[in-house]
């Protein structure tokens, strides 16, 4: 399993951590207006899935207005961001930021996502900040665990990742 820090505090993740190169793991998240979504709900596009702790902090609203932007120039690319905060939470933020290229999934209710990527904080029920991209074959073309949940994760290779698998 990756090993990760939150504000410099070890932390437990849940689940499995997947690697380049495999088929990556179904989920089932709610969209903010609480319909399930899984990974086929994407299927025969690329996906960048980007995991943040809570989309109300800076460091995740960042990361996430980031990718927004990064979306429109992306082609055939489904962006999703996924955390524990509420569907509704979720929604009220992307409506004050703007927000329209990057669909928004909660994981609140079984942390399904968290447990399948590995990526569930046990300590506090949240995710570790990650990123993933995950080609139209389903394949698991990127993968990014952030060592430390408050830092940035590298956008740049990314997005290069994403260019990759399209």
């Amino acid at each position: 399993m990756a090993q990760i820090t939150f504000k410099n505090n070890p932390v437990t993740l849940l689940g499995t951590e997947v690697k380049v190169g495999e088929k990556a793991p179904d989920f089932k998240v709610l969209a903010n207006d609480l319909s399930e979504v899984t990974l086929a709900d994407t299927k025969g596009k690329v996906r960048l899935i980007s995991v943040v702790p809570s989309i109300d902090t800076g460091v995740c609203d960042q990361q996430t207005r980031r990718f927004n932007e990064e979306a429109s120039s992306l082609g055939n690319v489904e962006v999703l961001t996924v955390s524990v905060d509420l569907p509704f939470a979720q929604k009220r933020w992307c409506a004050a930021a703007g927000i329209e290229n990057v669909q928004t999934l909660s994981d609140h209710r079984d942390l399904s996502f968290g447990q399948a990527f590995g990526v569930a904080i046990e300590e506090l029920r949240l995710l570790a900040r990650s990123v993933f991209v995950i080609d139209s074959n389903d394949v698991v073309t990127y993968a990014e665990y952030v060592s430390e949940a408050t830092n940035h994760p590298d956008y740049e290779a990314a997005i290069e990742a994403v260019k990759a698998a399209n």
